[in-house]
């Protein structure tokens, strides 16, 4: 039985900073571009949100990673270890195919329910599509449920067990096992939402922004709320990265297979977040241009530019231990809260609280032309 829910102590989102012209300065290897932005995309700009830190902070902040980087496995464990057991309740290994990887952990808020039921948020962490598992992002659907998100996280397989594009097929199903089981979850079929960082979001960009994982999943993305993206790779040919050559068949790289390729004025209503000094992960070419497309589309997105982050603090900061670093769990909170619904339901086999045919492979996609 969970424990009663503690009080609020939510510390109120701290207003963007807005940056003017700044030239981010990138360790090796830089990444291309620079970081040159102000406001909000929804304004023709993006904005830097920060928290101010204060020199206790940043001393415990960098003991914790130093210690914690000596260790295998030590950074998720201590996160997890450190995120309070007391604002969801849990149930693991919850099938959504017949596959050991086709599982994912369902956070339930002890917040009550909206009218309607919970928005859903399905994540799908990041690693380099080489390795994870959903044990090690209990801090994530903390985090959401925290905030009265219904959250499911979710495994896929990962090269060398497969490559592109079977991980996407895998999350594709995840998200339709989401929608259809939004209601019996206590959640609202209309508010779901799809949620990933590093190379999770790519995965989230392509089910939202390509429809041809969903359509194969029985679903489409015109049923989702909207998607967020934190540090994505969205235009990444060719390869640098030796763990990731192999994923996407390098160097006879598959057609149509960046997220870019794929924006049009139906796309979901979208939120980008990325770390200002990402090392890994181009900021501007990949989380600034893809808003930049979306917005020219006429989609509703924001984009943020974090300071004070890097490529994995943009997932780790979501953890209460380090929300005060930058407020990335308030504003994803927000831009779920204050969603509208997806622009239909759905219908026939799609009804809402009839299970997917758990280890039913959908139908290939269609090859793209």
């Amino acid at each position: 039985m969970a424990d009663a829910a503690p009080a609020d102590r939510r510390v109120p989102p701290i207003a963007p900073a807005r940056v003017t012209a700044e030239t981010g300065e990138f360790p090796h290897p830089r990444p291309e571009g620079r970081l040159s932005c102000t406001g909000t995309v929804a304004d023709g700009v993006c904005s830097e949100a920060m928290h101010p830190l204060p020199r206790p902070f940043r001393v415990t902040l960098t003991a914790l990673l130093l210690t914690s980087a000596l260790t295998a496995c030590a950074p998720v464990a201590t996160l997890n270890a450190l995120s309070p057991r007391s604002t969801y309740v849990l149930t693991e290994g919850v099938a959504y195919g017949s596959l050991p990887r086709q599982q994912l952990d369902v956070y339930k808020p002890v917040l009550p329910a909206p009218n309607g039921g919970w928005p859903v948020a399905v994540f799908f962490y990041g690693g380099n599509w080489n390795e994870g598992a959903r044990a090690d992002y209990r801090f994530v659907g903390e985090a959401l449920a925290s905030r009265g998100v219904l959250t499911l996280v979710a495994d896929y397989r990962l090269y060398p067990e497969v490559k592109y594009p079977t991980f996407l097929e895998d999350s594709a199903q995840a998200v339709a096992y989401a929608l259809n089981q939004a209601r019996s979850l206590g959640g609202n079929a209309r508010r779901v939402f799809i949620v990933g960082h590093s190379a999770g979001s790519y995965n989230a960009a392509m089910l939202a922004l390509d429809p041809r994982w969903l359509r194969a999943a029985g679903t489409s993305p015109e049923a989702l709320a909207g998607w967020v993206g934190l540090a994505g790779p969205y235009d990444f040919y060719p390869i640098e990265n030796p763990a990731v050559q192999p994923v996407f068949s390098h160097p006879d790289y598959p057609p149509k297979s960046q997220p870019g390729e794929f924006v049009t004025p139906h796309a979901p209503r979208t939120f980008l977040g990325t770390a200002r000094k990402d090392s890994l992960v181009n900021p501007q070419r990949n989380t600034v241009a893809l808003g930049e497309k979306l917005k020219a589309a006429g989609v509703p997105v924001q984009v943020k530019v974090y300071k004070h982050l890097g490529h994995l603090t943009m997932a780790a900061t979501m953890a209460a231990p380090l929300r005060w670093l930058a407020p990335v769990l308030d504003d994803v909170a927000n831009f779920i809260e204050t969603g509208r619904p997806a622009r239909r339901q759905l219908s026939g086999a799609e009804t809402p609280g009839v299970p997917v045919a758990v280890g039913a492979t959908p139908a290939p996609p269609a090859s793209p032309t």
